[in-house]
């Protein structure tokens, strides 16, 4: 990571490409963010990644995770000052976390490394970055403003299958000249994810329930960025644009391939492996990037050998993997122990196809084009061959999923999630000898019923005990807590029966739907 020393002369010089070669011209990171979503339908990647040697990469251990983020934002060459991104950083990973590490490192055993998360405010590592983003898209804003180049405010726009949601409207309530409206499937979330999110406070937001599941309203909100008509709509009426907050925006992803890079450096500087030593890295993933942001750690200079991809029963990541084709058009949409995985479409994947084609532009448009017309496409021979040197992919059903927690517990005292659940099973059925750092995304008392289902050896399906089935998402993980003395429930889920009800609506997930209800939204 080469140093700067006049690092605003160098402003634009690392531009964003879009995945299907739509845009007329590359884009500085500001206006990238700010768009969150390519012209075309396309997704924002950065012309050139930075390079840093272990040398670099380990000695951000010697800096706070603040720090260790400007650094990496600094070596991305973000077209902001250095000092407002220092400021930005220390604003987004401060007292807002409940550990001074932010993410830190619980080590089982000696190969076996977890990631941890789940230490901000809503509990779930979408804080990681959407504690980020909203400072960095009111900053990039707020620059584009002052050259001229803007002249309207946003709403931002985010389908959720549970944890983005609440990260989201956290991360943006009380941001000046942003709305945001949050859209989750009904029924398709816990207890607990759907109270964080319908007793937000702030004026500024809205939360919408859908009748559908999560592709539902990932597709849904897509059409509606898509619709022109509705854009210039909303500008004519409001002078506000559309922009997202979900994984689809770079300014989402680049804090997540922060976490990886510096993580490299912790396991360093705790003696857990020796500089340049390979690590393979699982990730419990749907949307595709949370596992891509380690995929680009590695290509800046991380040594991770093989991303280990773990799926739910909605396995389409792990067959397209392992088969090269990604198939949903038979392919059942499964409600599992792990709800923020329930996705079929993987909207990240995309960029990933695009690094691993050579940037192909063309074949990633005709992949998009067969995948929303056929509910299908295969990748070309040699593409194949990259995502499996790169990959290796498995999935767990849902007893296997609850049957892991109880043995974590069992063996290592450690109580975890369904979906950290889903990547240490995986990590188990696909690892090497190399040791694993397997992301831990959210904490247990997230999904307190599934949790109680896997300390009672009750079946994925089963109702609870008729007394336990009485107590909310907020009393069952009293219970657990007593009954496994992990007294850790992060205030912000154990309040929140006391917390007003602020939004109640149902809404079809068509864009017709959509677009109304952004509309009432706007006009109150």
């Amino acid at each position: 990571m080469s140093q700067r020393t006049d690092r605003a002369a160098a402003f634009g010089q690392n531009l964003y490409l879009d995945t299907r070669g739509a845009i007329d011209a590359p884009v500085p990171f500001t206006e990238a963010v700010v768009d969150g979503l390519a012209a075309g339908g396309g997704l924002y990647v950065p012309q050139e990644l930075p390079s840093m040697t272990i040398e670099e990469i380990v000695a951000l251990a010697e800096l706070p995770y603040a720090q260790r983020a400007a650094a990496i934002y600094k070596a991305f060459n973000v077209d902001l000052p250095d000092g407002v991104i220092d400021e930005l950083m220390a604003r987004a990973y401060g007292d807002n976390f409940d550990d001074e590490a932010v993410c830190p490192i619980t080590s089982l055993d000696e190969s076996t490394h977890i990631l941890e998360l789940w230490h901000g405010p809503t509990s779930a590592f979408k804080d990681m970055a959407l504690q980020c983003l909203p400072h960095f898209f009111s900053a990039s804003a707020q620059q584009l403003r002052d050259q001229g180049k803007l002249g309207h405010e946003f709403m931002i726009l985010v389908a959720t299958s549970g944890d983005t949601g609440k990260a989201a409207l956290e991360g943006f309530k009380g941001v000046d000249g942003v709305s945001i409206g949050v859209l989750f499937p009904d029924g398709g979330v816990s207890d607990i994810q759907r109270k964080q999110m319908v007793t937000t406070t702030g004026d500024n937001v809205q939360v919408w329930a859908v009748r559908g599941n999560f592709d539902d309203c990932q597709t849904g909100v897509k059409r509606t960025f898509s619709d022109a008509d509705f854009a210039n709509a909303l500008l004519d009426e409001h002078a506000i644009a559309l922009s997202s907050a979900n994984s689809i925006n770079w300014g989402r992803l680049l804090p997540q391939v922060v976490y990886y890079i510096s993580s490299y450096a912790e396991l360093v500087a705790a003696g857990k492996i020796a500089a340049g030593a390979e690590i393979d890295v699982c990730v419990p993933t749907g949307n595709f990037g949370n596992i891509l942001a380690a995929w680009y750690a590695k290509q800046i200079g991380v040594p991770i050998g093989m991303l280990l991809c773990a799926s739910n029963d909605n396995r389409v990541l792990t067959d397209f993997i392992n088969s090269g084709t990604y198939d949903i058009s038979d392919r059942p949409f499964v409600l599992t122990a792990s709800p923020s995985m329930d996705i079929l479409v993987s909207s990240n994947l995309e960029r990933q196809l695009f690094e691993l084609t050579g940037r192909d532009g063309d074949a990633i448009r005709q992949w998009m084009t067969d995948l929303a017309e056929k509910r299908c496409f295969r990748v070309d021979a040699a593409t194949f061959a990259k995502v499996r040197e790169n990959f290796s992919a498995d999935s767990i059903d849902n007893a296997t999923c609850l049957a892991t927690i109880k043995a974590v517990l069992d063996e290592y005292d450690y109580l975890i999630d369904p979906h950290t659940a889903v990547a240490y099973a995986a990590a188990q059925n696909l690892r090497g000898e190399n040791p694993v750092l397997i992301a831990s995304t959210a904490h247990w008392a997230k999904f307190g019923d599934n949790v109680y289902r896997a300390l009672h050896a009750l079946a994925p399906a089963a109702a609870l005990p008729d007394e336990t089935a009485q107590l909310t998402g907020c009393q069952l993980n009293e219970r657990i807590a007593e009954e496994t003395d992990k007294h850790d429930i992060p205030a912000g889920l154990a309040n929140l029966d006391a917390m007003e009800v602020r939004f109640t609506d149902t809404i079809d997930g068509n864009v017709e739907a959509i677009e109304a209800a952004a509309r009432a939204f706007l006009a109150r």
